[in-house]
């Protein structure tokens, strides 16, 4: 599975914006979604281990995830050509915005 296929699903991003914040346990990512069965979440962390998104390493009993956010430097590097468009486009909202707030100062 590619990082893009991987990221695309909603749960799974709230998935990793956990493990961001740090690992956790199996457990603890089931009851974080607690709309999801326990098998729902572990297909996500599937994907996203073999999306190599995150690592899984045995602690006693427990499986504990932890983000490989080396991973993510593929969707940064794609997402970056875009950057300079969404300057531009925040750069003439504001300028458009000024205009509008001046504006409507003047008509008062």
């Amino acid at each position: 599975m590619d990082v893009f296929s991987a990221v695309a699903e909603p749960t799974r991003r709230e998935m990793l914006v956990l493990l961001a914040k740090g690992e956790r346990s199996a457990g603890e990512l089931v009851e974080a979604f607690p709309r999801l069965t326990q098998p729902a979440v572990s297909r996500h962390l599937r994907v996203l281990r073999e999306a190599s998104l995150v690592e899984v390493r045995p602690q006693a009993q427990q499986r504990i995830y932890s983000l490989r956010p080396e991973r993510l430097r593929e969707l940064d590097r794609w997402v970056s050509i875009y950057r300079p468009f969404w300057s531009e486009r925040l750069d003439s909202l504001e300028r458009h915005l000024e205009r509008k707030s001046g504006a409507s100062k003047g008509a008062k």
